[in-house]
């Protein structure tokens, strides 16, 4: 087995201690909001649509029921606060392609990726559309994304693509010793500050009429579907003619769901802002996010302050797929990011870093998101957006009101929405293999990318495993 360029080239264990020493452990983007409270339910309401969940999905999914009828009455009910899971901490990359990247869907819907391409970056337009429309403060910037090899392998899998850019194209990009090669997509992806991303969606769905209840957990939905069905809060309830659902990485409330996802947790860190010798030292004047091509890979982005966020690696699954909170402090996998990102940048040795934290990512089998409907037609869901959520959540709104209204569209015409994904296993089979995954993808990093029999039968049967 062979080594990756982060075993090769590692910094010295000082610089990663020197980096890490002051690190806040807390999620610098929900730092960096101030927050307008909401209140918690407490009674009986009657509303046309009750969404559950306020993350994007269900922010989206109100905002966009708004849009297409004024006069709906929406309900929002969030269990914490608004977008202060995945939606507030992710790395901020909104993407067009709503099928977890172009190999992903070509695998597994070929004849529809023409299609799915052309819906996936309307919705990218869209969204920018929305946020120039109602002035929202969410630091959108469509810079695209830059792929980058740091494996000779990996050189070979980015020539095909489309900006490809040799070794001194990618160096005059951004300057890394590990970076190879590249390919620029310029136009597919926007990087945004994911809380605030969050909280206009919700500004904007209140100046739209939407009713926002926070610290109100659903515990169940109540009714058939052969009438108004409710959702059942610890407090209250709220009876409409139609609900949808998007709880994502928590347990969902339609038992047909809970093996459909896992909660895999993905580590971040931000640096505090770089000076202008260290920002020199590096270019990055286009801004682009990037990401390099590793099974394992890291995603990597400035934020409008010129810090530099680095996450991704290591994707853990904790037995049992819960969600807890005392999975978000692994010291272990910030001291490999912070090892892996002075490998990338020995330039800016000295840098620290002023925010450590992770969070659970929604993930399904086949690595975006799943569509379907229950109680007759008046419960409708999307979930197992694989990381991907930040573009797709809106895509999915307008599947699940599609849905609610019984609309044939292009939208749930797609085989793509219509099928559901393979369901993990329960316990103990899930754990082990996940785990499994994770030696064979680590594996085949180290063996050039070749992946081995048990990840080649996998992806036979369309299953798999991602962060």
């Amino acid at each position: 087995m062979g080594t990756t360029v982060f075993e090769r080239r590692l910094p010295p264990a000082s610089v990663i201690d020197e980096s890490l020493r002051d690190t806040s452990f807390a999620v610098f983007w929900l730092d960096d909001v101030t927050r307008t409270p909401y209140p918690a339910l407490t009674g009986r309401i009657e509303a046309d649509l009750v969404v559950v969940g306020g993350g994007y999905a269900g922010l989206w999914t109100a905002v966009r029921a708004k849009e297409r009828d004024p006069d709906r009455r929406v309900v929002v009910l969030e269990a914490s606060r608004v977008a202060w899971a995945a939606s507030g901490r992710n790395g901020g990359f909104c993407e067009a392609s709503i099928t977890h990247g172009q190999e992903n869907g070509m695998n597994r819907w070929p004849d529809e990726m023409g299609e799915l391409d052309r819906l996936g970056l309307a919705n990218l337009d869209g969204i920018e559309d929305t946020v120039k429309r109602y002035g929202m403060d969410a630091e959108f910037e469509r810079t695209g994304q830059l792929a980058v090899a740091v494996e000779p392998h990996q050189v070979e899998w980015l020539r095909e693509e489309e900006g490809f850019l040799d070794r001194d194209a990618v160096q005059a990009e951004v300057h890394s010793p590990t970076f190879l090669a590249g390919a620029w997509e310029r136009d597919t992806t926007a990087l945004v500050h994911p809380a605030k991303l969050g909280l206009e969606l919700a500004r904007v769905a209140t100046d739209l009429g939407v009713e926002i209840f926070e610290r109100t957990v659903v515990t169940g939905i109540d009714g058939d579907g052969s009438g108004p069905i409710a959702a059942v809060t610890r407090h209250g309830r709220v009876t409409a003619e139609a609900v949808a659902l998007a709880t994502n990485v928590f347990p969902s409330l339609l038992r047909r769901n809970r093996l459909m996802t896992v909660p895999v947790y993905d580590y971040v860190l931000m640096t505090e802002p770089l000076s202008s010798e260290q920002l020199a030292s590096i270019g990055w004047k286009n801004r682009q996010g990037l990401a390099d091509s590793a099974n394992q890979f890291h995603y990597y982005r400035l934020t409008a302050d010129d810090r530099i966020l680095f996450g991704g690696y290591d994707a853990v699954y904790h037995y049992g797929g819960k969600v807890r909170p005392a999975y978000e402090d692994r010291m272990e996998s910030h001291r490999r990011l912070a090892s892996h990102f002075f490998t990338t940048f020995p330039q800016l040795e000295g840098l620290r870093f002023s925010h450590r934290w992770a969070g659970a990512i929604d993930s399904s089998s086949r690595f975006c998101a799943f569509f379907g409907t229950a109680r007759k037609g008046r419960v409708t869901y999307a979930s197992g957006f694989t990381g991907l959520g930040v573009g797709a959540a809106r895509f999915a709104a307008d599947v699940m009101l599609d849905k609610l209204s019984g609309l044939e569209t292009e939208r749930t015409a797609l085989a793509m929405v219509r099928e559901r994904p393979v369901p993990f296993p329960p316990e103990p089979a899930a754990s082990i293999g996940i785990n499994l995954v994770r030696a064979s993808m680590d594996r085949a990093d180290h063996n050039e990318g070749r992946r081995n029999l048990f990840l080649k039968t996998l992806d036979a049967l369309g299953m798999g495993f991602d962060s």
